[in-house]
């Protein structure tokens, strides 16, 4: 096509890369790799024809390999999480009445400072709730139904 295939390789592998911040799925980071692999090729002086092969091999090979293997290491699963964020996604009960202002729950043996996830719910003594994240010492809940 012409001597600077390199530049329009690179800029579709930033625009992709652009996509992939808002997806955040690892798909279009993934062609992004193809399209700079391209661009490599394009700078060396392939034809058109061969970095549009690479392109492709190299986006179909990352998908392939390397995607799943990231996904792994970005979702750690909830039996190796540590400290505070092993407690997200426990189940606790409510020892005192739980607003946005605060309130008490009993999470796994201990007493803990407590908060509703939603500022408009209150949950009463005695209910189960589900800890959604922990802010320093204390719990963010929302009431479960189990």
């Amino acid at each position: 096509m012409s001597d600077y295939d390199w530049a329009l390789w690179l800029g579709l592998a930033v625009v992709l890369g652009n996509i992939e911040v808002t997806t955040l799925d690892l798909v279009f980071l993934m062609l992004s790799a193809g399209a700079v692999a391209a661009a490599a090729a394009a700078g060396l002086g392939a034809p058109f024809g061969l970095q549009l092969v690479i392109a492709i091999g190299v986006s179909i090979g990352m998908l392939a390999v390397v995607r799943p293997i990231a996904l792994r290491h970005l979702r750690t699963p909830a039996a190796i999480r540590t400290g505070t964020d092993a407690l997200v996604g426990s189940a606790a009960v409510a020892l005192e009445r739980v607003d946005a202002n605060g309130g008490q729950v009993k999470l796994k043996g201990e007493v803990w400072s407590a908060r509703t996830y939603d500022p408009h719910v209150v949950i009463e003594a005695g209910r189960n709730v589900e800890v959604v994240q922990i802010d320093g010492a204390t719990a963010i809940v929302y009431e479960s139904e189990i």
